[in-house]
């Protein structure tokens, strides 16, 4: 079935584009609290898990091992921005275990924040995989092998020990399959799967309440997601919508966002757990659908209800930066 229009993008008085897509809020105990779309259908959640795949980071004791506290957790859960902070936390997040850059498979990438390119650029520099949005995840996972004692060439390779300890952990968590036949490649060369939308809000409810997990699983889930609320430049950078959103209501709104218009996120305080894609792979529709949806979800908070409306509405700017339109969600998100 066709996902409806959830985002308008407005030009004047006239609607020059949509975004269409599909929203599945549920509790830790399977029950659908808002279905909107076809959330049946298998997603590759990308970087929205992050928090997922840093279990094994904290329950091998690799975190606590490495005097790991809020920020490197923070960070390997993050998709940053390569800000001198970001790099600089990686680079000594592998030094606790005695690596370097070069241990990194993620691969190297200027820095997505338009600044830290450039003046990495006027330094005569050029990136290198700390600089990768992706190489705070991947620092964990190399501190995960080092202190597991797992040889860590190819630690990114589907059926690698350190890969199989996060598919068992995403299987776990969401409650479905993670197969070679829903499973592709990641933009940081680690296997990504593709898995109902539902499954993945059901798992961050769980992330947020322990639900189903045993004792260590939950303190584990529980760390993680208060590392990222506590530290949520850390964990995107400057001007990213996730900073914005988890500054909003500091400590009771975790978001996370992945390539291709996926989010993820949870409200500890409401149990819940939330996914939803924007079908065009659009990030300005995703943000707009996570902001209206969390907006909907804690109403009863007339401040935050406002602040996030707030968000969900971004202004369309022309060239000198006058506002000529805006994008807002339509009726199935209010």
């Amino acid at each position: 079935m066709a996902n409806p229009v959830l985002v308008e993008v407005t030009r004047g008085a006239v609607v020059e584009s949509a975004h269409r897509g599909a929203v599945a809020v549920f509790a830790a105990d399977g029950k659908p609290v808002l279905e909107i779309g076809d959330t049946e259908r298998p997603v590759f959640p990308r970087s929205a898990v992050k928090a997922i795949q840093a279990l094994p980071l904290v329950e091998s004791g690799a975190a606590d091992a490495y005097g790991f506290g809020n920020r490197e957790l923070a960070l390997a859960c993050a998709s940053h921005s390569g800000e001198p902070v970001h790099v600089e936390l990686a680079k000594a997040m592998l030094a606790k275990a005695g690596l370097d850059r070069n241990a990194l498979e993620c691969g190297a990438h200027w820095p997505s924040s338009h600044d830290a390119t450039i003046a990495l650029a006027r330094a005569g520099g050029v990136p290198n995989a700390l600089h990768n949005n992706c190489s705070g995840k991947h620092s964990g996972f190399l501190c995960t092998c080092v202190h597991a004692g797992i040889a860590h060439g190819g630690y990114v390779k589907a059926g690698h020990a350190l890969q199989e300890m996060v598919r068992d952990a995403m299987q776990s968590v969401t409650g479905a399959a993670h197969d070679v036949d829903h499973c592709g490649t990641d933009g940081c060369s680690i296997p990504t799967y593709a898995v109902p939308l539902k499954s993945f809000a059901q798992g961050f409810a769980r992330m947020a309440t322990g639900r189903g997990f045993a004792p260590e699983r939950s303190r584990a889930a529980k760390r993680l997601l208060s590392a990222c609320m506590a530290e949520p430049f850390l964990v995107a950078g400057t001007g990213k919508a996730d900073v914005a959103l988890m500054q909003a209501a500091p400590g009771r709104i975790f978001v996370k966002t992945g390539a291709e218009g996926v989010y993820c996120a949870a409200l500890p305080e409401l149990g819940l757990g939330i996914a939803l894609k924007c079908d065009d792979g659009a990030g300005r529709g995703a943000e707009v659908m996570i902001a209206a949806v969390l907006a909907k979800l804690l109403r009863g908070d007339e401040a935050l209800e406002a602040r996030l409306t707030q968000l969900a509405h971004p202004s369309v700017e022309s060239r000198i930066g006058a506002k000529v339109g805006f994008l807002r969600p339509t009726a199935a998100l209010k």
